[in-house]
């Protein structure tokens, strides 16, 4: 851990998370968590960890739903499947950052060793088809700065927000030719809000027409940028400042160079918001049986 000063807490309360570690054996409960993956809804982590109990073959817990961990608070949802932990941050990245250093303290109070961390979203694409899932090989800022600006101590810090290549190489590979989406890499910008960061129209603010934001998203799509969200700069960031491998998986769910409204139709948007999913879990069954030959071998 970066902050040797909880070393000197007699207990550390998680308290966006329900949990302590007085109350909760932390290590007994998360001790075996290899990956983490962070979504922003709670419902879609919710059915992530369902899939996921399917396709790793686990013994679903008692009721219809995964027991949700963090249930003594509603900021946050926190589920867990073997050994993936599924957590729901909300939108933008100070919600993320809240439940991000929580989990990160969790998982080293576990002891649990060579975690990975994902972060498997929606995203608006830039020149790609709707449907694409967008593999972040940086992310920038609404100005085009590949780091994360944030203030500490009334002192501005960047932090560099990139997928380190061997990583994302490997996920990448995760993809199948008899996929029926694609699947590509590129930088992804974050932004601080979801209409005027973004160069939308239909906010209750906008300050510009529709030339100046076509002349901002072709701008955008010029230095490579393949989709926007919100959420990236913090989640890399924070996971090189950490030392903890990150990767991020969005699926766009529109060309934001033909319009600023997710017009398609509700059950194909859900079956979209799979496809990152599908892509990840891949990752994580071949990590699973590569560690298992290690052990066995």
């Amino acid at each position: 851990m970066k902050n040797s000063k909880l070393l000197q807490l007699k207990v550390d309360h998680l308290y966006h998370i329900a949990l302590d570690t007085e109350q909760h054996d932390l290590q007994t409960m998360f001790g075996d968590v290899k990956f983490v993956c962070f979504g922003g809804q709670v419902s879609r982590m919710e059915r992530f960890t369902s899939f996921v109990i399917q396709e790793l073959g686990l013994q679903p817990g008692t009721g219809d739903t995964p027991t949700n961990y963090a249930a003594g608070t509603d900021r946050y949802a926190l589920y867990k499947a073997g050994p993936v932990l599924a957590v729901s941050h909300g939108i933008g990245i100070p919600s993320l950052s809240v439940v991000f250093n929580e989990i990160l303290k969790l998982v080293h109070y576990a002891k649990c060793t060579d975690v990975t961390f994902f972060r498997i979203g929606t995203c608006g694409g830039v020149g790609l088809e709707p449907g694409t899932v967008v593999l972040t090989e940086k992310a920038v800022d609404g100005a085009f700065q590949p780091f994360l600006s944030t203030t500490i101590l009334g002192k501005k810090v960047q932090r560099p927000a990139y997928v380190e290549k061997p990583l994302l190489e490997e996920l990448l590979s995760c993809s199948e030719n008899t996929d029926d989406f694609k699947t590509v890499t590129g930088t992804t910008m974050c932004t601080d809000d979801f209409y005027e960061g973004q160069a939308r129209l239909d906010g209750a603010f906008c300050d510009y027409d529709e030339d100046d934001k076509m002349k901002f998203l072709n701008n955008v799509k010029a230095k490579g940028v393949c989709n926007i969200e919100m959420e990236s700069l913090g989640f890399l960031a924070m996971c090189n400042h950490a030392g903890v491998p990150g990767a991020v998986a969005c699926v766009t769910l529109l060309d934001r160079l033909k319009g600023d409204f997710v017009s398609t139709d509700f059950s194909l948007l859900k079956s979209w918001q799979h496809r990152a999913q599908k892509l990840v879990l891949r990752f994580i069954k071949r990590r699973i049986t590569q560690q298992n030959r290690h052990k066995n071998g």
